[in-house]
């Protein structure tokens, strides 16, 4: 069927009626919510140019003290979801943190996952439920569903970094909700589980048995993350981009069942196509410029520190510009999407 009745053809009384039991009839939004070939996607090719975020988002740190803000954040929302909603993709929501020297963000936990992808910085930490890990330029920080975590900095510069949760979905789950606590008490080295997990192909055995734990290794180095991209293009020389995932070392699952995270390397002076997907993506540059084409028509320029997002079901491309590797992080909603079989 390709022509399903209107809301305009029922009668006013029926309406009316309908409105009064809290009914809706399906046949008029039918092809909304099912539409044939292809999902309606709100996701639209948007970019952020840090060049233009940077500056609101150190008056932000003028306006509002650490004690007024709890995070203060500037949240990156793609137009096509309506900016009040502060979604990035349907399920993920983003924004640039700051933290000034000597200030602390205060201890909290919540039900969303979080990453935080290192922008501009040093000096800084993260604590999650006793572990303290540092903050360095392109570092990957998990802070997962229920786990304790503060931030300090004891830099002498601001520190940034691009806030990636499963919010909205979260949120739309209704099960969002968040407590504050004091401050965590040190019973870890500095990056344990980084050390423990420092090697690839090799976990920790020290009691025996393997660890139960969800998340078990918290900070993802980008110096480890750029040295395998490296090596992978020097082995697979007939191709133009190397890419990686972020896994759970213990499993090799997504770090999160939300939330899936990657790497990319992209040679100088090429084009290459990233695999097509069913899921939204986002993209931030650790390195170089180019152009990102979405096969919708959008055309991205990009340079470093920028973030992106592409809607799913679309052929993407990335061109580098530069004359050096360009290298990207990206984020996708590829674990929910297998877990609900539609990728």
């Amino acid at each position: 069927m390709s022509q399903l009745g209107t809301l305009d053809e029922l009668p006013q009384d029926y309406k009316d009626s309908l409105q009064k039991n809290n009914l809706v009839p399906l046949w008029p939004n039918m092809r909304a919510v099912l539409p044939h070939g292809k999902p309606t996607r709100n996701t639209e090719a948007t970019r952020w140019s840090y060049e233009d975020v940077r500056p609101l988002l150190m008056r932000a740190g003028d306006l509002t003290p650490m004690e007024k803000a709890e995070r203060r954040v500037l949240v990156l929302a793609c137009p096509g979801h309506g900016l009040e909603n502060m979604q990035a993709t349907p399920s993920i929501y983003m924004g640039m943190q700051l933290i000034l020297p000597n200030e602390t963000a205060p201890n909290h936990k919540h039900t969303p996952n979080a990453v935080r992808i290192i922008v501009e910085g040093e000096g800084a930490t993260t604590v999650v439920n006793g572990e303290p890990c540092r903050m360095e330029r392109g570092d990957l920080i998990l802070t997962p569903s229920g786990q304790w975590h503060e931030h300090t900095h004891a830099g002498g510069t601001p520190i940034v970094w691009l806030d990636v949760l499963d919010l909205p979905l979260i949120y739309y789950l209704e099960t969002s909700w968040a407590i504050e606590g004091d401050s965590q008490t040190l019973h870890r080295n500095n990056d344990s589980s980084d050390a423990e997990y420092s090697a690839a192909g090799i976990v920790p055995d020290m009691e025996g048995i393997q660890k139960n734990i969800k998340t078990p290794q918290l900070r993802y180095p980008w110096v480890r993350t750029k040295e395998s991209l490296d090596k992978l293009a020097q082995q697979y020389v007939d191709r133009d981009y190397a890419l990686v995932r972020y896994i759970n070392p213990e499993t090799g699952a997504s770090v999160f069942p939300t939330i899936g995270f990657g790497a990319v390397r992209i040679n100088p002076k090429t084009e290459v196509a990233i695999p097509q997907q069913t899921s939204g993506r986002i993209f931030h540059v650790i390195e170089g410029q180019g152009i990102m084409q979405v096969a919708d028509g959008n055309e991205v320029d990009w340079i470093e520190k920028d973030t992106m997002v592409a809607p799913g079901y679309e052929k993407i491309s990335f061109k580098n510009t530069g004359s050096e590797p360009a290298y990207l992080i990206f984020a996708d909603e590829m674990p929910l999407h297998n877990y609900l079989g539609v990728y």
